[in-house]
């Protein structure tokens, strides 16, 4: 094959590929919507593709990114004198990585046991994946079921000597909302715990607003570290995040150092040793070129779709809007019994072009939360409110049209009596024949499968989807 030959056939790989320019992709993408900014990201990536971010000293030109992008993070997001930061892979390994040094914190402060970490459940599922990995328990708080936000009140009963960390974000995934920092990072420092703030998403957009509610930032007493994602909002490829820490004692604790064996001496700031250097070279020339102002121009313009966004929605007979959206995130749910079915209307716009996500309706002591859509608003987004919600409004339209999506009743009933770690690979696929998923392929209309999904008990609904996962990815 000649180079052309191969890139042809690598770009019709693509051709299955929900888009990531155009701002229809509502989810996992953000798209400035200026062509310059990845021109000039792709030659930065390009020029750095080969360059070992594993060693400093080698290689001094990350070690200037590096300092330079933390710098730019810290004067955006309140950072003290003390405080540092560190380049990660992406928002998960940051919020790893704020576990890992809060765990390590406790036990040097003679904590024994497993610790445990207070998590909102609308907290990003990466911190449940940190406490499986790093050995602590997470206590769930719970929400209010209006607003959406974690409840101080709840926090402050549940602290106590074995936790380790409190998480609280900024704003939440799920539905976009602020939690109450202040509040609840007073509580945190007052118990002597950690509090981490997840600003992944709105980290780089926050601190352009002027309708921000409340502080959030590592300004705010009690606020012992922050993650926020550059190949978000920062319009940096992926992946590229940054964690800050208010002390370079709380950054060490995240640090793996060895001397330990023949080779040469190893000390790791993140979980990985080869560390790329593109992303981070792309997302320092991008904010170099766009600066203060460049950032302020799109966060601002983002920001007023958003807010049109969220009020066209409200307009949409049967549909609301969840909570107080304060950056560039909507959750919409189904408004009233005979509202729209929010499965339905995820297939409906999917077939109309756009990606919106399904978020399943959770359970939690103080109420459960609505199925939900997730949209992500983002610069490419901006200039297309009018076009998506005139979709959404035939979408709707067709959705109610049609009769709820009620998952097999005698799959749910056989699912409740199943052992989830004793199920084999064979068994999982055979359950996936049942529900509709076999041979690997997703059916075309999906709002059956995410009924079923919200009525399983959940470890045999990730048992299910992690076997979904297994038949993609099979050579």
């Amino acid at each position: 094959m000649t180079p052309d030959d191969v890139l042809t056939e690598l770009t019709a790989l693509q051709a299955g590929d929900v888009p990531t320019h155009g701002g229809a992709t509502m989810a996992y993408v953000y798209d400035s919507g200026r062509d310059e900014v990845d021109d000039l990201a792709a030659a930065a990536q390009a020029a750095f593709q080969w360059t070992n971010a594993l060693d400093p000293t080698a290689f001094p030109s990350v070690a200037r990114i590096e300092n330079d992008l933390v710098g730019a993070a810290l004067a955006l997001l309140g950072g003290g004198p003390q405080a540092v930061g560190t380049l990660t892979s992406g928002g998960t390994e940051s919020c790893l990585l704020a576990v890992l040094a809060a765990r390590e914190q406790w036990r040097t402060g003679g904590g024994t046991g497993q610790p445990t970490m207070l998590l909102p459940v609308t907290a990003h599922a990466a911190f449940r994946k940190a406490a499986h990995l790093f050995g602590l328990e997470v206590v769930d708080v719970p929400v209010d079921p209006h607003t959406c936000r974690a409840l101080p009140a709840a926090v402050g009963e549940l602290l106590d000597d074995r936790t380790a960390l409190v998480v609280v974000s900024a704003p939440s995934y799920p539905h976009g909302v602020l939690d109450p920092v202040g509040e609840i990072a007073a509580l945190a420092a007052g118990a002597g715990v950690p509090c981490h703030v997840d600003a992944c998403i709105g980290g780089w957009v926050l601190p352009f607003l002027d309708d921000v509610p409340e502080p959030f930032d590592l300004s705010v007493p009690g606020v012992t570290s922050l993650s926020v994602d550059l190949h978000k909002y920062g319009y940096a490829p992926k992946g590229v995040s940054v964690l800050l820490t208010a002390t370079a004692e709380l950054r060490h604790r995240h640090w793996f150092t060895t001397a330990g064996w023949p080779g040469y001496p190893v000390v790791n700031p993140t979980l990985a040793g080869t560390r790329p250097a593109g992303p981070m070279a792309a997302a320092w020339a991008v904010h170099r070129w766009l600066g203060t102002e460049g950032y302020r121009e799109l966060a601002r313009r983002v920001r007023n779709a958003t807010v049109a966004l969220a009020e066209g929605i409200a307009a949409v007979e049967g549909l609301r809007v969840v909570g107080h959206p304060v950056a560039t995130l909507v959750a919409v749910a189904q408004d009233g019994d005979d509202g729209v079915d929010v499965l339905h209307l995820a297939d409906e716009m999917t077939a109309r072009g756009w990606l919106l996500q399904p978020q399943p309706p959770f359970a939690q002591p103080d109420g459960v939360l609505p199925a939900t859509l997730h949209l992500t608003v983002t610069g490419a987004t901006a200039g297309r409110v009018e076009a998506l919600l005139a979709d959404l409004a035939g979408a709707a339209r067709a959705a109610r049209a049609l009769p709820p999506p009620v998952p097999d009743p005698g799959l749910v009933a056989a699912a409740a009596d199943l052992d989830p770690a004793g199920l084999t690979v064979a068994e999982v696929e055979g359950l996936l024949e049942l529900a509709g998923v076999g041979g690997g392929a997703l059916p075309a209309r999906m709002a059956p499968i995410h009924a079923l999904v919200a009525a399983l008990p959940r470890p045999v609904a990730e048992r299910l989807l992690a076997g979904v996962l297994g038949r993609i990815y099979r050579p």
